[in-house]
């Protein structure tokens, strides 16, 4: 058995003396792992490093067993990921989550959305907001997508400001104001057709504790999992970068 594929670093963990498995979350073949042969020398470690894009082919005899990877490195961007806690954080945040998906079910969509957050780690303005819809793309990716888009009590499609926890759909200010202690706040920056210009810090931890929320009960309780240590270290981030920028 034989594929090739672009991949982006997720986790490395050591095997033996001189490898490592490597996983990765790939273009056409969903999160993967494999064995490294001497990946733990001095001439590979570079490479593989968590974000960095690499150019992958995996071979087995069975589709079913580990298998081992070639491995050239398409694109290095750790380094730049771990010159700020942004990075750092970012990428150990995402690799946590995208743990949970299955082993070789294609995602693109995640892929591609993937890439781009890494290219925007380094951006306290941009980082959490575009971090907050990777996460939405992965609950709809797993089956849990939030409907934003109506009110789920009258259907109107204006005002929206609360998610019922339950359901994962939207309620207007009108509709859910008898039972805002029991909502979760939706910012308008989530909305189509919401307000212009940036998302605040308040906007921004509403939001994280929104999908936070559907991460909880949607894929990490099931197993007994919680959210990586690693995703409240970067809104913390975030936050400091959003303060020191202005």
């Amino acid at each position: 058995m034989e594929w090739r594929d672009e991949g982006i670093v997720l986790q490395v963990r050591p095997f033996g003396e001189t490898s490592v498995i490597l996983d990765v979350l790939t273009k056409d073949h969903g999160r993967a792992s494999g064995l490294v042969r001497g990946g733990r020398s001095r001439r590979m470690r570079p490479s593989l490093q968590a974000g960095n894009s690499l150019d992958l082919t995996w071979r087995a005899r069975l589709d079913d067993q580990l298998g081992n990877f070639a491995v050239e490195l398409g694109r290095a961007r750790a380094g730049l990921l771990m010159e700020t806690a942004l990075g750092t954080f970012g990428i150990q945040a995402l690799a946590g989550l995208l743990r949970h998906l299955p082993d070789r079910d294609p995602h693109p969509r995640l892929y591609e959305a993937l890439d781009l957050v890494l290219d925007h780690l380094d951006e306290p303005h941009a980082a959490g907001a575009i971090m907050v819809r990777f996460e939405l793309a992965y609950l709809e990716e797993a089956g849990f997508g939030l409907d934003l888009t109506a009110c789920a009590a009258t259907g109107v499609t204006d005002d929206l400001v609360w998610v019922s926890p339950r359901s994962g759909r939207a309620v207007s200010r009108e509709a859910g104001a008898p039972y805002a202690d029991k909502l979760l706040g939706l910012p308008g920056f989530l909305v189509d057709g919401g307000v212009a210009g940036p998302a605040t810090l308040a906007d921004l931890r509403t939001a994280f504790d929104l999908t936070g929320h559907f991460l909880d009960v949607c894929i990490l309780g099931p197993v007994d999992k919680r959210l990586p240590a690693a995703r409240e270290h970067f809104v913390s981030a975030v936050a400091r970068g959003l303060v020191e920028s202005g």
